[in-house]
């Protein structure tokens, strides 16, 4: 990797991913990191814009509520999900917590649900079941010339990653917008901390480090009435066909923040996890990756859901002139402050630590925006390619071997099913081993 400039580490870094909040300088300005930030706290009112939520679980409905938040003139009318409980629920949601109620006839169940969404007249998709369905999804919705919001991460293996990249370059001629749920991305204090490092604050990069260390996650154990299939996906954070393991599903984040402010990806990956106390699905309870940038330059990735354990949640850049957390500190080498991202402050005068706009509802207002102002911007591809980043780190930890980007990006793995139904689910589900046993 050849070291940047700091004009190529703004340009590909992507202060154009969050291109809504750009309004107010030029696109020159703002590849050379001197822009000011311009931050919306409502987006432009507008024609009505409607939406339809394809995966109506907690995220979905989450992602609907932020969408409804965004501005004015702003309606789901469509819904849609495998079981009409978890359809039910969200509608009771956005109606006690929004107003917003959906007719009878465009409430879908089943697996072809998305299909019924998307042909039901909405100008906006929200893309919310688990992440293994998502480059299908994706790619119905681009095809049908639909604005897209998606959840991340947009895929669980190579086939997928490369569907979603298809789409996206698709999506981009075609002049659609494509929110992807990375949220730092367009959160305040994240973006403002990035234009700080961009603009030279810790000089050039050294190493970083990543983190999403937490317990346990929710899990659900099989029903009588539940087929093999329902049961998977009710249950779908820990299975590694819908989900990526977590650190594709979870962790994404972390390592998304990371080649964002590197503005690039890695080279190859070295890792390792366990299993240790998950209590249904297949995946690990643990990675600790090393990701190789090039030019000597290491990233550190650690993730862990495991009760009664130290937690942390954050990302770290260092510089040979200082270092960051990337939110909103800068620090000089000697550990003194060198700038601090100044939040709103309370009724006493004091800084609330938290940023003015929700950045679940910020990345709406920016898609919104952009809908709105016809400039457009299409994150798919960068948060698919973190997403690729996230699967060969877990392909490293599952098999023990070095994995290079190449190899990844070019791999045949496809995890799940051929087909779904709620019955039998014939496929391997057995918890991965890496290495080779001893014998003799």
């Amino acid at each position: 990797m050849k070291k940047l400039s700091r004009r190529e580490f703004v340009e590909i870094g992507g202060l154009a991913a969050a291109g809504a909040m750009l309004w107010g300088c030029s696109k020159k300005e703002a590849s050379a990191g001197m822009a000011p930030l311009v931050f919306l706290d409502q987006a432009p009112d507008g024609k009505e814009l409607t939406a339809g939520l394809i995966g109506c679980g907690g995220r979905g409905t989450g992602a609907a509520l932020d969408f409804l938040s965004a501005g004015s003139n702003l309606k789901v009318t469509a819904l849609g999900d495998v079981f009409k409980d978890r359809l039910d629920d969200c509608h009771k949601q956005l109606q006690e917590k929004k107003g917003n109620t959906v007719a009878a006839e465009r409430q879908f169940v089943g697996f072809d649900a998305f299909e019924k969404v998307i042909d039901s007249g909405v100008d906006i998709i929200i893309l919310a079941t688990p992440p293994h369905f998502r480059p299908e999804h994706f790619e119905a919705a681009v095809n049908a010339r639909k604005h897209i919001f998606m959840e991340k991460p947009l895929a669980v293996d190579p086939v997928g990653v490369r569907r979603v990249i298809a789409a996206s370059k698709r999506a981009e001629s075609l002049g659609l917008s494509v929110g992807t749920g990375t949220q730092r991305r367009h959160q305040r204090d994240y973006l403002t901390t990035y234009q700080q490092i961009a603009n030279g604050a810790i000089g050039d990069l050294v190493s970083a480090n990543c983190y999403w260390n937490q317990s346990q996650l929710w899990y659900r154990t099989p029903q009588k009435e539940w087929s093999e299939m329902e049961y998977m996906i009710r249950d779908w954070v820990n299975w590694c066909w819908l989900s990526g393991d977590h650190i594709v599903e979870q962790h994404i984040h972390n390592i998304d923040v990371i080649n964002w402010f590197t503005g690039t990806y890695p080279l190859s990956a070295v890792g390792f996890g366990s299993r240790q106390r998950r209590q249904t699905g297949d995946q690990y309870d643990f990675f600790s990756i090393d990701f190789k940038y090039g030019d000597g330059i290491h990233v550190h990735s650690m993730c862990r859901q495991i009760d009664g354990c130290v937690n942390n949640v954050s990302e770290f850049v260092r510089g040979s002139e200082g270092y960051s957390n990337c939110r909103n500190t800068i620090y000089n080498n000697d550990g003194s402050v060198a700038w601090r991202y100044e939040y709103p402050k309370d009724e006493k005068g004091e800084s609330t630590n938290n940023v003015k706009v929700s950045p679940y509802v910020q990345e709406h207002i920016d898609l919104v925006t952009s809908i709105r102002e016809n400039k457009p911007y299409v994150e798919a591809e960068q948060t698919a390619l973190s997403t690729l980043c996230a699967i060969m780190g877990r392909m490293s930890a599952y098999s023990g071997k070095e994995v290079t980007w190449e190899e990844a990006l070019n791999s045949e793995l496809r995890i799940g099913p051929d087909s779904y139904e709620l019955a039998a689910v014939n496929m391997n589900t057995s918890i991965p081993v890496p290495g080779e046993a001893k014998t003799g």
